[in-house]
């Protein structure tokens, strides 16, 4: 169960507003190839599970990026919306998208083996790579650290 109160946003143009319950007040990076292609650069996202609602959920498209996953983004201005996991409650919305005003602290970065060598992040976190990432999410603890 979330212990954050929701947060809101929305696209640049306005078209879709978003309310979601983060778990916490952390967000992650990921650096997978995809995330890089998608975005330009990591996706900076916080974990919502599916604590999410859509406003305006006509201009949302969405694209399964791979079997087990899907992302959303908005038909009018291209505003990436989220990252979903299908058939299970995980949401990553990216940071940028909710209102300013409440503090988020950086907190994990995930498939950093494929972080590429021309950028680095100078805060301390949590790092998992990309073979941890899909043990956590099979099940198998005993390749997490």
């Amino acid at each position: 169960m979330s212990s954050e109160q929701p947060r809101t946003g929305q696209c640049l143009c306005g078209s879709v507003r978003i309310t979601a319950e983060p778990k916490n007040s952390h967000f992650g990076a990921c650096h997978c190839s995809q995330c890089r292609k998608w975005g330009g650069g990591p996706l900076l996202a916080a974990e919502c599970e599916d604590r999410v609602s859509f406003d305006g959920e006509s201009h949302i498209a969405t694209y399964a990026s791979s079997e087990w996953a899907e992302r959303g983004f908005c038909k009018n201005c291209g505003t990436h919306l989220f990252y979903r996991l299908k058939g299970q409650p995980f949401y990553a919305i990216p940071v940028g998208v909710f209102d300013d005003g409440q503090p988020w602290e950086f907190a994990d970065q995930v498939f950093i083996d494929n972080k590429p060598p021309y950028y680095s992040f100078a805060n301390t976190t949590k790092n998992l790579t990309e073979a941890q990432v899909f043990a956590q999410f099979s099940g198998d603890a005993s390749t997490e650290s």
